[in-house]
């Protein structure tokens, strides 16, 4: 029994070992000051030699470095300063690993769910999350994916013991999955009379359009007899406290997003919207804001200009919409760590760095409805701050040193750092 009991006691020693030992960081108890560092404040203004106060997790002041006494004091010796990177739209923390089903808990059955809540599911265990913030990425939205209501999303802080410790706004938004409003031939097969795709489409808009009226006037009544825990998830649309996530592409898929939108008086916000640029002013004059998919992708058509992606940030930006960038779905739950250089992709095609740097921090908040608490470096917002010995935009130059979440230091290690120590180690480089 020995001889069998010891190996098995030796393995798992040796599994318990090769994890990462990292837990989340006690909260901030000393007031600290950062100073000598180019401050980033994330609404367009740079502080060239500035400093930045914050106490029991949140900013107290933010000015051009001066003498300060009985305060814990960091010199930051120029290096840049700026706001944490929000990940605006993301199933980080659903999924694990895209090819084990296991590890995968971003979908429910069923077409209509916006009673599931992708909080619960979210797993602030994950090793992608520690990726993420390395890079500067300190706070995330967390949305669901499947059917066409797939569920309601949360905004969390990277940094946390389990979901209710991380969450940071709970239950912000609804996500609608538009059809597909277009006719695309199935691979190796030739479309026939019940594959018209774009008819398919219309129904279930009109059928999701139904749905809201039921939810209208449901919430209407003041006594219900049974409780019925769909319509109860979506009243916070009528009354604007969640706003409406449409994910599509298209222009006529977005222009049926905003006719559904203006229904209901909904808040909307587009999702997606690769061909946005082409509906500027319609855009505009319903003020919708867009959480416009990554630049770093092909055009929407074989007639766009192939750079159409990076430019399209721009148009935006010039047309006075609200946007932030993202990569939504699919294995966009790690990819997020490419976010930063996504908008500095942003930044050579139109945008200035500042302008660009914005559209990830302080754009961000305000379409998820938390740029009353963070976003820039502002007086009285949370201390989310991303310290960097290059630009935090810049693939090349960007080295992020330093990093606090809600005004406490977070650990910055993750997987891919400690292979590169142990191989290091392994074979003796220096």
């Amino acid at each position: 029994m020995k001889r069998i009991f010891l190996p098995i006691v030796l393995l798992f020693s040796l599994t318990a070992l090769a994890q990462e030992n990292m837990h989340p960081s006690p909260a901030q108890t000393a007031t600290i000051a950062l100073t000598n560092g180019v401050i980033h404040v994330g609404n367009g203004e740079v502080i060239e030699n500035g400093m930045i106060v914050f106490s029991k997790g949140k900013i107290i002041d933010v000015r051009a470095s001066a003498p300060i006494a009985d305060i814990k004091v960091v010199d930051l010796k120029g290096k840049h300063v700026y706001p944490g990177v929000i990940a605006s739209s993301t199933n980080l923390g659903l999924v694990e690993i895209s090819a084990v089903g296991a590890t995968a808990d971003y979908e429910e059955l069923g077409d209509i769910n916006p009673s599931i809540r992708s909080l619960i599911a979210y797993n602030t265990d994950s090793k992608v999350i520690n990726t993420l913030r390395s890079n500067g990425i300190l706070l995330a939205h967390i949305v669901p994916q499947g059917g066409t209501i797939s569920g309601t999303s949360s905004i969390v802080q990277l940094d946390a013991w389990n979901w209710e410790d991380a969450a940071y706004k709970t239950d912000n938004g609804i996500h609608f999955n538009m059809p597909s409003l277009i006719n695309v031939p199935v691979q190796f097969r030739r479309i026939g009379a019940n594959d018209d795709r774009v008819k398919q489409g219309l129904e279930k808009i009109e059928s999701i359009r139904n749905f809201f009226r039921e939810a209208r006037a449901y919430r209407n009544e003041t006594n219900h007899a049974i409780v019925n825990l769909k319509f109860e998830a979506v009243k916070g649309l009528f009354d604007k406290s969640k706003t409406f996530f449409v994910h599509c592409t298209l222009v006529k898929e977005m222009m049926v997003a905003i006719d559904l939108a203006k229904e209901f008086n909904f808040k909307l916000v587009l999702v997606g919207a690769g061909d946005s640029w082409l509906i500027l002013d319609m855009l505009k004059q319903n003020n919708v804001a867009v959480i416009l998919s990554q630049p770093h992708s092909l055009p929407t058509t074989d007639d766009d200009d192939v750079d159409q992606p990076y430019k399209t940030g721009a148009a935006l930006q010039k047309a006075g919409i609200l946007f932030t960038v993202c990569q939504d779905g699919g294995d966009g739950f790690w990819r997020q760590r490419n976010l930063p250089f996504q908008a500095g992709t942003m930044a050579a095609y139109g945008l200035t760095k500042e302008q660009a740097l914005s559209s990830i921090t302080l754009n961000a908040a305000k379409i998820l409805g938390i740029d009353n608490i963070t976003g820039s470096l502002e007086k009285g917002k949370d201390a989310n701050i991303v310290i960097s010995e290059g630009d935090l935009l810049d693939m090349k130059s960007s080295k992020v040193t330093q990093a606090f979440i809600q005004g406490r230091e977070i650990n910055l290690d993750n997987k891919q750092q400690q292979l590169f120590e142990k191989y290091k180690y392994k074979y003796s480089v220096k």
